[in-house]
């Protein structure tokens, strides 16, 4: 400990690298509620790159493992510290380094923010469209590790199709980089999509270059009612076979609606048993949203409410966005699935659910990216309680089967991290997940980089 600590030292500031216990007990976890994490030997804040390639040349000599983090706001605890760890820490790394409208492109280093990288190339008439539900807290680095998504994705897609190009601490303190700055380039193996959703474990990312695009018009949304998920569900499916492109598409349960209004006293419809969210942002947005307010009444909807103006559409998308923050409040603790599925089989994922859900006689709140078939089923449980807190395993998993059962996947955008690492080899198969070992070894031979994560 105290040859790490003075190793580190030779090319760390004093205030660089943090020891106090109870400072480190601040950096051990994320935001998976759930997930074991460990106690870290010592807490790396960098503010350059070479100061990154420091502390791995120093981790790499002596062995020590390496947890990389973002501001923690992942939900699959892939940024938990383990046991005798080095947390890097790159909050520090927060400059915006490039915004070219030319070549629409933004150069940043990982620990700028989501908001404020999106906020920053509004200013010069362009757009950075991945939003996760943390982005007023979330980095573009941890973005980045865990390929997170968003409301947008339906017509915008994840953060991976933004990502053009790396700079990358390997695990033996070298700077790899990948990519391009161009609109185009197929040179070589795409090593970019490799780190893309790698959750820290082949490298740490200290500058990527992002693709922007033309900032669009303000989003004009609508609010339905239905009096069953099914109905729901089955709007989502007219609205995607009529060739409707919205900027959103996203669903509420009645037991998320519940917890929002509960949290924010927002008014939300409560006699809704699902609440869909759609939104558009073309030139002129009433003709399409009229037309998807009236394929939701034909599947059912009770109610069509179209916000007047854009400021009632924000208040619409903060009621979404608060959803997985209100769950977390009905009992203390949660476990947040993050399954995709076909759209085309959104029904039976919302209907199995809740299944479960009165199988094990628990509160299981679904919002979901209804758009492209991403749902966040939430169990809600008290941890104290062991029997429940059993249930609430058991139920997870069951909704993970459910998921690989229609042919979905474990997760859309959260990452694998602690929380589902047992159920990647499942989707993945033993030929495939030998393949990911192979390529782990390859990056990092002497297994540093935050261990125990994704496999």
């Amino acid at each position: 400990m105290s040859e790490l600590i003075e190793r580190l030292g030779e090319g760390l500031p004093e205030d660089g690298v943090l020891t106090d216990p109870d400072v480190l007990r601040t950096y051990a976890h994320d935001m998976a509620g759930f997930c074991p994490a460990g106690a870290p030997a010592a807490v790396v804040l960098p503010r350059t790159v070479e100061e990154v390639q420091h502390t791995l040349r120093t981790a790499h000599a002596l062995r020590v493992p390496v947890v990389p983090q973002g501001a923690r706001t992942g939900l699959s605890g892939a940024a938990n510290a383990i046991d005798g760890c080095l947390v890097l820490s790159l909050v520090r790394m927060n400059r915006i380094l490039e915004i070219n409208p030319v070549d629409r492109v933004a150069v940043v280093e990982p620990g700028v923010v989501n908001a404020t990288l999106s906020r920053a190339v509004n200013e010069h008439g362009l757009f950075y469209p991945p939003d996760p539900s943390s982005w007023e807290e979330c980095t573009i680095g941890g973005n980045i590790g865990t390929a997170s998504g968003g409301l947008c994705c339906v017509k915008y897609g994840v953060t991976a199709e933004y990502v053009l190009g790396l700079d990358v601490v390997l695990a033996d303190g070298r700077l790899l980089s990948t990519g391009r700055r161009t609109a185009k380039g197929v040179a070589g193996y795409d090593l970019t999509r490799l780190f893309v959703g790698s959750e820290g474990s082949l490298g740490v990312v200290v500058r990527a270059t992002l693709a922007l695009k033309a900032e669009p018009p303000q989003q004009l949304a609508l609010a339905a009612e239905f009096p069953s998920t099914d109905a729901a569900c089955d709007a989502v499916c007219r609205i995607m076979e009529a060739g409707h492109t919205p900027a959103l598409l996203e669903l509420m349960d009645t037991t998320t609606v519940r917890a929002v209004n509960d949290m924010t006293k927002m008014g939300l419809p409560e006699s809704t048993q699902a609440l869909l969210l759609a939104a558009f942002d073309t030139p002129e947005p009433s003709g399409p949203l009229r037309a998807v307010g009236e394929l939701c009444e034909a599947a059912g909807a009770s109610q069509v409410v179209p916000a007047e103006n854009a400021a009632e559409s924000e208040l619409l998308l903060q009621a979404r966005r608060s959803a997985l923050v209100a769950l977390d409040q009905v009992k203390g603790t949660t476990m947040i699935d993050d399954v995709c599925v076909p759209r085309s089989r959104l029904a039976e994922m919302l209907r199995g659910t809740a299944a479960i859900a009165e199988k094990h006689g628990l509160t299981i709140g679904v919002c979901a990216h209804a758009g492209d078939g991403n749902t966040h089923p939430t169990v809600c449980f008290d941890a104290s309680d062991e029997d429940e807190s059993r249930r609430a395993h058991a139920s997870f998993d069951e909704i993970m089967a459910l998921g690989l059962e229609l042919g979905g996947t474990i997760t859309g955008e959260h990452g694998v991290g602690v929380l589902k690492k047992a159920w990647l080899a499942e989707e993945l198969g033993p030929l495939a997940l030998g393949l990911h070992r192979g390529i782990k070894q390859v990056f990092d031979p002497e297994g540093i980089l935050n261990p125990g994560k994704v496999f």
